[in-house]
């Protein structure tokens, strides 16, 4: 799954979920100042985005996320990385 399919995803999560006008969804757009997502709505987020997985999601895999590019790179670094037991 390339960075743009990811984008789209969590785009459309944003949209969908969140009631985020898609205009201000961009990659660097940060979550907190920008988009008004909350540490709440951040796992909510994340929820949405497991089934991308093949493996469990960890909520501090996400600490250091901050704009929406932080979240795609998270989510493909995990996507793309072998599973380990």
């Amino acid at each position: 799954m390339t960075h743009d399919e990811i984008f789209a995803r969590v785009a459309a999560v944003l949209d969908q979920t969140f009631e985020i006008d898609p205009a201000r969804i961009t990659l660097d757009a940060r979550l907190y100042d920008d988009l008004d997502i909350d540490s709440i709505d951040a796992v909510d987020l994340l929820v949405k985005m497991k089934p991308l997985l093949n493996r469990p999601l960890r909520p501090e895999q996400f600490k250091s996320v901050k704009t929406v590019r932080d979240v795609v790179q998270a989510l493909a670094q995990l996507i793309d990385s072998p599973a380990t037991a």
